[in-house]
């Protein structure tokens, strides 16, 4: 378990660095090319890899046949996340990023979609997404409401304004 999360943290970092370096190289190029590039990268990187610690076991893979296309649902993640986090910044872009994958994680875990065994909706949960999404709301309009004073201070009187 400390392993799982341990990755999963570690998982959420790389996220977080991959989408901003993204970010930045759509400001030369357009999404499709950073798309590719990005994929293409992650292909031969993961490929080098996948040989050398796994050999040619890397290629036995005995799965539904529409699970290999996966690649190509990371076409809409890069491209998506890619130009959210170029409109929006890093930290609101991934903060609804993590609470759409929280939501629809749950999603498919409830109705038992794409191969994963079936748990039963509990109220638990569904508060638990709703309380993220609170927290990652007050995340975003926190500095907003610091900029705002209650009282509104004569910069040259330092007297309160009516």
């Amino acid at each position: 378990m400390a392993l799982g999360i341990f990755l999963a943290i570690i998982g959420g970092a790389f996220v977080s660095i991959q989408n901003t370096f993204n970010a930045n190289v759509k400001k030369q190029v357009s999404v499709w090319t950073t798309t590719a590039l990005v994929l293409f990268l992650g292909f031969a990187a993961s490929l080098a890899a996948g040989l050398i610690f796994e050999g040619t076991g890397l290629f036995i893979f005995q799965a539904e046949l529409w699970f290999w296309f996966s690649g190509i649902v990371g076409v809409g993640v890069v491209a998506c996340v890619t130009q959210g986090v170029q409109i929006l910044g890093p930290s609101r872009a991934i903060s609804l990023v993590m609470v759409s994958q929280i939501f629809f994680g749950l999603m498919w875990d409830t109705l038992g979609w794409f191969g994963l065994e079936q748990v039963p909706f509990t109220w638990q949960s569904l508060l638990g997404v709703l309380m993220i999404s609170g927290g990652v709301l007050l995340f975003q309009l926190g500095p907003k409401l610091e900029q705002k004073p209650f009282v509104k201070l004569n910069p040259e009187t330092m007297e309160a304004n009516d």
